[in-house]
């Protein structure tokens, strides 16, 4: 049994282990910078639009300069409309950009434009800091468990975190399905590729069922 668990882990982090602010091109370090980019791309993702339409999305974000809290408070609500049609995020594109510009107004005015500020107000516990990011527009419960998903790469004190979606993935798969089991499958700088893969076989299906049969 235990071979055939770390076959199956393996196997998800071989296959689907690229996390989604890799796919966004988001190179992340516990800085200002990329903090604030991972921000943008949960608060793009926190809608019912595919993960691959909210990445690209990002991109086109940041390659119109948009990469700070400050560059996204200065720009035209127009010009953060037109990156996201680029993108194809179509439908959510007006209240998504209305959403990021308030947004960056808040982490200037709340945390100083640095998000590692947020995860000193949380003071450590989970629960708060979750709370915390339901504090930015248009994240919600599923999208404070993205951002706390991603960024325990560069925040180790997170580690293990596995959100709802990724621990019913892995239940589906017979794996443990607590943060505490998952995590003890991989090394500890594993934790946010093996949460992504995770995530990305439960929304594909052809790709469960294949784990499912090997």
């Amino acid at each position: 049994m235990a071979a055939d668990t770390d076959t199956l882990t393996s196997r998800l982090l071989a296959d689907h282990g690229r996390t989604y602010a890799d796919e966004a091109g988001i190179t992340l370090r516990d800085q200002p910078a990329p903090l604030y980019r991972l921000l943008v791309l949960t608060v793009l993702c926190s809608i019912r639009i595919r993960a691959g339409t909210a990445t690209a999305a990002a991109r086109e974000l940041f390659a119109a300069g948009y990469r700070t809290p400050r560059a996204m408070a200065a720009s035209a609500w127009q010009d953060r409309v037109d990156a996201l049609g680029r993108a194809h995020y179509v439908r959510y594109d007006e209240s998504t950009a209305t959403a990021l510009g308030e947004g960056a107004q808040l982490v200037l005015d709340r945390w100083h434009g640095d998000l590692r500020a947020l995860r000193e107000e949380a003071g450590g516990d989970v629960d708060a800091l979750r709370g915390l990011l339901r504090e930015v527009p248009r994240i919600g419960p599923v999208g404070a468990g993205i951002f706390c998903r991603e960024v325990q790469a560069v925040w180790p004190d997170l580690r293990p975190y596995f959100d709802d979606r990724a621990r019913a993935t892995a239940q589906d798969l017979g794996l443990p399905h607590t943060s505490r089991g998952l995590g003890e499958l991989v090394a500890p700088e594993d934790h946010a590729r093996l949460a992504a893969a995770l995530v990305r076989v439960g929304l594909a299906p052809d790709a469960l069922e294949r784990l499912r049969a090997a």
